[in-house]
C-alpha cells in the first residue's frame, strides 16, 4: 500500500478515535481495535468516506489470545504497521487505596500495563526487523505523581512511562522510535468510566476549567510520527493552560467561555 499504516487500541471514543481521524486526515491508512464492533464498524465507514483504508479488529487488549489471534487475521500488506499507538486504558474509582475494589484494580493493571505489553510485544518484533517503525504510549500526567484516590491508576501510568523508557533503550540500536504522551485533564468518556456512569461526577472533574480534547492529544501524536526520521520526542507532557501538575488546577467557573 502507498499509505502508512497506523494501529490504534482503545479506537471506539475519545483520544482513540481522534488519533484515528487525525492520521487517516493525514494520509494514513488505519487499522482500529476495540472491544465495541458498532462503534468500530461506524468510525471505519468514516474514514473510508475520507479516503482511508481500514480494518477493523474488535478484541479486549486484556485477552492475550485474542489480541494475537486478532492480528494474525490481518492480510500480509497490512502487517507492516508503522506506528501503533497503544491508547487503550482506564481508570476506575477514587477509593483509599487500603479501601479500593481488588476487581478494578486488576482491570487496570490488565488494561494499562499487560494491554500495552501485549500489543507491544505482538507488533514490535515485526518493527525492529524491518528497522522502521514508531511506538507510541498514551500514558499520563498521573505516571509523574500520585493523587488522592489514583493510587493503582497513577501507578498504572507510572509503569507506562517505565516500560516506554525501557522499550526506548532496547531499540536504541534500530531506527524504531519510542513516545510517550501524558495528558493532564482530557474531557473525554475517561470519568465516566472512572465513576462508572455517574456523569455528574464525571461533569465535576472539569468544572471551571478548559480541559483539553481528544483532538488535542491526537495533534501530539501526529506531530511526533511526523518529526524527521532521526527526530525522537521521547516524552510529552501536556496539560491544559490552567493546570499546573496532576494536583495543581486554578478553577474559575466563566473559564470555558474566556478560552472559548
Amino acid at each position: 500500500m502507498d499509505r502508512k499504516i497506523v494501529l490504534i487500541t482503545g479506537a471506539t471514543s475519545g483520544i482513540g478515535e481522534a488519533c484515528a481521524k487525525k492520521f487517516a486526515k493525514g494520509g494514513y491508512n488505519v487499522i482500529l481495535t476495540g472491544r465495541k464492533v458498532d462503534r468500530l464498524k461506524a468510525l471505519a465507514e468514516e474514514l473510508q468516506a475520507q479516503g482511508a483504508q481500514t480494518r477493523v479488529l474488535v478484541f479486549d487488549v486484556r485477552d492475550r489470545v485474542a489480541a494475537l489471534k486478532a492480528v494474525d487475521s490481518l492480510e500480509e500488506e497490512w502487517r507492516k504497521i508503522d506506528v501503533l499507538i497503544n491508547n487503550a486504558g482506564l481508570a476506575l474509582g477514587l477509593d483509599k487505596e487500603y479501601l479500593g475494589n481488588p476487581d478494578d484494580w486488576s482491570v487496570m493493571i490488565d488494561t494499562n500495563i499487560k494491554g500495552l505489553l501485549t500489543m507491544t510485544r505482538l507488533i514490535v518484533p515485526d518493527m525492529v526487523r524491518r528497522n522502521h517503525g514508531h511506538v507510541i504510549n498514551i500514558g499520563s500526567v498521573a505516571g509523574d505523581a500520585a493523587y488522592a484516590g489514583g493510587n493503582v491508576y497513577c501507578a498504572t501510568k507510572s509503569a507506562v512511562k517505565a516500560l516506554s523508557d525501557g522499550l526506548r533503550i532496547d531499540v536504541a540500536d534500530t531506527c524504531v522510535r519510542v513516545t510517550n504522551i501524558k495528558p493532564g485533564l482530557v474531557e473525554t468518556h475517561f470519568s465516566i468510566t472512572r465513576f462508572k456512569g455517574d456523569e455528574k461526577k464525571a461533569n465535576h472533574v472539569y468544572e471551571g476549567i478548559h480541559p483539553l480534547s481528544g483532538d488535542d492529544i491526537a495533534d501530539v501524536a501526529y506531530y511526533a510520527a511526523s518529526a524527521p526520521e532521526h527526530v525522537q520526542i521521547a516524552e510529552v507532557l501536556v496539560l491544559a493552560t490552567h493546570q499546573g501538575n496532576g494536583t495543581v488546577v486554578s478553577r474559575d467557573p466563566n473559564r470555558k467561555e474566556h478560552l472559548s
